[in-house]
């Protein structure tokens, strides 16, 4: 089984954690995880956006006027899409985004997420995440010792109501529960901070 380092809340080093190798030891699969990312990305979209079609805006459907000796140019219809106020070519209709992607593969994609990041080095598994207040700079102190300056996923193992309240204003750190972690919160963060018992509930949760 592969281990790594666990650290406390200065970066300070006290301890390993064993890690098992069917959760954090699976080979990078970029086709999966990027099916796996655009599915949960189309399956945000509301997919309301409406605009007016040419048979659907105000105005006369009858000829403006006749087709040769006016010197204007020919013309069907003042609805068409290149009069003001006319209707839009291939207008826009409500539909659904939605895409369904199997049990199997969001657990595979997730394994090979969260594997390749801890291989290259972006995660971190703390010991435990309590700070002493709910105050930006504690937040930020932490961050800064472990060199976290870009998109940071701190995923906790339990609720904390100080972690959450010390992050809300830092724009690039999101807090997440294990629990509710996806493949494209792990993706899209430059670093992760994870507890250590967080990553034994991981492991208790994938292990097939």
């Amino acid at each position: 089984m592969p281990t790594t380092k666990v650290y406390n809340l200065q970066a300070v080093e006290v301890g390993n954690v064993k890690l098992d190798d069917a959760v954090f030891g699976a080979e990078f699969n970029e086709a999966l995880i990027h099916q796996v990312v655009t599915a949960y990305l189309n399956n945000q979209r509301q997919g309301t956006k409406s605009t007016l079609s040419r048979s659907e805006v105000r105005g006369r459907a009858k000829k403006p006027w006749r087709q040769k000796g006016t010197g204007h140019a020919r013309q069907g219809s003042r609805r068409g899409p290149q009069w003001t106020k006319g209707g839009l070519a291939f207008a826009l209709k409500p539909r659904d985004f939605s895409q369904k992607v199997n049990k199997s593969a969001k657990r595979a994609a997730f394994k090979s997420a969260i594997s390749t990041k801890l291989a290259r080095g972006d995660v971190f598994v703390v010991e435990n995440f309590e700070i002493a207040d709910h105050k930006t700079k504690t937040m930020k102190a932490v961050l800064d010792a472990f060199k976290c300056n870009k998109s940071v996923l701190v995923v906790l193992d339990a609720a904390n109501e100080n972690v959450m309240k010390a992050s809300g204003n830092l724009s690039k750190v999101l807090v997440e529960n294990f629990s509710l972690l996806n493949v494209y919160q792990i993706v899209n963060a430059d670093k992760i901070l994870i507890t250590k018992q967080a990553i034994k509930s991981i492991e208790e949760a994938y292990t097939e």
